[in-house]
Order: structure tokens, then sequence, then C-alpha cells
């Protein structure tokens, strides 16, 4: 707020105490979360909207109030704080790490992971040794692994030290390490305050999917912030190799690539296909299999049929277009990315093209996820990094309302799904109207002033 002769102004040392007695709360919160996995208290909606409050007042805080050099190691170590505490205890949202675990092993045992299920007889001489992560492999008896080369890679090196869940979870915490480095990297040369990482760092949802659940995501978005840093010090091969570290994660961060791309530049392109087809090689004994489980998930997710995608069952609800074919969805969809990379490419030959691509590359990831419309928070915490360095209320409002509306008894595939999405996509649309209307209209800059720049008092 803009301090006036009425009111005392507000010194950044108290800021830090707030600071601090928020994090106490978002500690105890992680603690709480750990303790529903046992017994319900408040349940996991109480946590994650609690949670959600506290981060609120948080970003608040750090975007509108004066700080000092203390807030930084403030921030960093309720971070570290907070995920230590669902560290040691067993992942209960998910078990994909169990696969990730297990991936590694079979390699260790000099086999390539693409070739069996890990039900296969040929892999049962590892299942005693390991029997506690077999138990735990979701789809163990007709799915190959989905991961990707660069995933499985990371699994070997994991697995290597330690073949076990704690590990592979204190990996996945410190790839956020990196993906800190980078974006308090980007801040600073943007001239945004260093302290805005908090709207990363505090992120209950990071804790939940990384800390609780050890999602690979977590290395994604560390090589997909690197690619951000190398494209905008104009770094061409480093941006390409690191983007393609990212898609050999997970592949979605290759609608990335438009965004990224300069025009006469071919060195970007050929240092990311180079790194992807030395990927593949690796793994290429596999055959055609070195996709695993690829096309059997976009089935048994609805992605063929098309009843995964919220937007798409929405327009089958309007009279007339009940019939409507996944083509035109798919059409539509093709359509909406095509006009944001002709945007980049417009917005790179600007006069100044050295930040320009990091909104369409925001635009390309955020409709990737409203499009695929995911039932699973870890595939959207990708879009934390993007939100950290360009905060907005549409997509604050999609990632918080995600969080919490999928902890609920509306998460339940089918009628309550639907009408999950609904609230969800309708509290987006009004952030964004809302959004669009107080950017042309700034009265509320009396109320609420942002002090987003890196100067300290």
């Amino acid at each position: 707020m803009t301090p006036t002769s009425s009111m005392p102004t507000i010194r950044a040392w108290q800021i830090n105490v707030v600071l601090l007695c928020i994090g106490a709360g978002m500690f105890v919160l992680s603690h709480q979360l750990v303790q529903e996995y046992d017994h319900f208290t408040i349940g996991f909606a109480g946590v994650a909207g609690w949670s959600i409050v506290l981060y609120l007042i948080a970003v608040w805080l750090v975007l509108t109030q004066p700080i000092n050099r203390f807030t930084l190691p403030i921030i960093l170590a309720v971070a570290v704080a907070c995920r230590v505490v669902p560290l040691e205890a067993p992942p209960h949202l998910s078990s994909d790490i169990y696969r990730y675990v297990w991936d590694g092993i079979v390699q260790h045992a000099h086999i390539n992971p693409y070739r069996y299920i890990p039900a296969d007889a040929h892999l049962a001489f590892l299942r005693a040794p390991h029997q506690d992560i077999f138990d735990n492999i979701n789809r163990r008896d007709y799915a190959r692994t989905i991961y990707p080369p660069a995933a499985q890679i990371l699994f070997y090196l994991t697995t290597w030290i330690s073949p076990t869940v704690l590990w592979m979870k204190t990996v996945m915490i410190l790839l956020e390490g990196i993906t800190l480095y980078g974006l308090v990297a980007l801040l600073k040369e943007l001239g945004l305050r260093r302290e805005q990482v908090l709207l990363y760092a505090w992120c209950p949802l990071l804790v939940w999917e990384v800390a609780g659940s050890g999602h690979i995501d977590s290395a994604v978005i560390a090589f997909v912030t690197l690619t951000l840093l190398a494209r905008y010090r104009r770094q061409p091969i480093a941006t390409g190799i690191f983007l393609a570290i990212a898609i050999l994660l997970k592949f979605y961060p290759l609608v990335l690539f438009p965004a990224l791309y300069r025009r006469g530049d071919w060195r970007m392109p050929a240092a990311c296909a180079s790194v992807i087809a030395v990927g593949y090689s690796i793994y290429s004994s596999a055959g055609m299999l070195v996709f695993g489980f690829l096309g059997g998930y976009t089935k048994e997710e609805g992605m063929t049929t098309g009843a995964r995608y919220f937007l798409y069952v929405l327009s089958q609800q309007i009279p007339g277009l009940r019939r409507l074919p996944i083509t035109a969805f798919f059409i539509f969809s093709a359509l909406v990315f095509l006009a944001i990379i002709v945007w980049a490419w417009r917005r790179n030959r600007s006069s100044d093209p050295k930040a320009a691509f990091l909104a369409p590359a925001f635009a390309l990831a955020a409709a990737l996820m409203f499009l695929f419309s995911p039932h699973y928070a870890w595939y959207i915490i990708w879009l934390i990094p993007f939100f950290t360095l360009m905060p907005n209320l549409a997509i604050l409002t999609y990632l918080t309302g995600f969080f919490y509306l999928y902890t609920t008894a509306w998460a339940d595939p089918g009628p309550k799904m639907y009408f999950l999405n609904k609230t969800l996509y309708a509290g987006v649309f009004v952030a964004f109207l809302l959004q669009q209307t107080l950017s042309r209209w700034p009265v509320h800059h009396h109320f609420f002033k942002l002090k987003r720049t890196a100067e300290y008092p």
C-alpha cells in the first residue's frame, strides 16, 4: 500500500517477521499433510485450502511490500524446511516413483528398461531383492515403462547410488535447486526482485508433488528453466541441449520450441535434434518398444476418444454439437497453437527481442494444459516457473484452483469431475476478465501497488 501521512510506514524487517510466521504455518501444514496419510484430521482438502491461503498472503507481501537482504534467505530456508518434512514419508498420493526406481534397477542388471513389463518372467530374479519396489509399481502386469531416455538415464544414475524411494525423492528435491538457481538468475537479469522466487519456492503444490510424491516433473522444470535462461542469454547451443533434455524427460516441453526458436539460427534446433537422436540411440536395442507405454497411455486416459478433454466435452453440451467429432477439437487446438506461434515469431522480431520469447512460451505451455485438461496435479507444476517470472491472476487461479479442487470429493471421474472442471475453468475465465479490466482501469493501484523492481530499501 502507498504510505500516507496518516499511515505508518511498513518496514522490511516487519515483512520478514510476517513471512517467518507464514513460513512456520506452511511448515506445520507440511507436517499435517504427512499425518493425513495415516488418519483423517482436516483432510487433504483442508491442508490444501489453508496452504493456499498462506501462500496467497506470502505472494502478495513479496510482490507489494518492502524487503531487504534477509528476505531471500528466509524464503529459501522455509522452502527447504517444508520439503524435508514429507521427504522420509512413503509416497501416498501417487505410486509413479516406484516405476522410476524399478527402471533404474533393471538397467543395472544390464537390461533395456523398454524391453519387458515389470511382471515379465525375464525380470523375476530382480523381484526378491526389491520386493517392496515391485509390489508398488502401478500397471506392472501389462505396461512397459513410458519414460523417455533422459528420464531413464536419471533413474540409472540415481539408483546407482541407492535404489530406494527415499533417495529418488531426494534427487527430485535437489533438482529443484537448479530451478531456483535459474529463476533467481532470470529475475535478476530481468530487473525484478530475486525474492519473487517465493512464488515458486513456497507453492504448496510443489511440496505435495515433488517432496511428497517425488515426480520426475521436478527434473523437467529444472531443464525448462535452464532452457529459458540460456535463451535469454542468447546461447543457442545450450538452449537446444537443455530443451532436448527436458523433452527426453517428458515429451510436453516440445511445445516450447516455436517460442524459443530464432529465425535464421540453425544451431539451437541442430543441438536439440542431436541430443534427442543420441538419447534414443542409447536404448535403440529395444526397437519400436523404445516408445514404451505411450500409445497405451493415450488410450487409457481417453486422449484418442476425447473423453478426457474438458473443452471438447463441454462443447458437446451445446445444442447441435453433440456429435462433434474429436477431429474438430484437434483442428481447433492446432489453430490455437498456430496463432500463438505466429505471435511468438512477430514478438521475436520486435525492437527488444531478448525477453520477447517468455510470454509466448508461457502461452504455449498454458494452452497445452487448458486444452489437454490433465487430471493429475503434477502435470501443471511446470507452469509455476513461468508464473514466477510473469505473475498473473488467471494462472494463479488455475494453479491454486486445480490444487484445491482435486483434493475434494469432486475429483471423481464422471459427472463430478465435469462439474469440477466447469468450476475451475469458469474461475480462470473470470480471473482473466478481472485482470483485463483492472489493466485498463487501474483504480486498484491506489490500494495495491506492485513493487517488483530489484531495488531494496
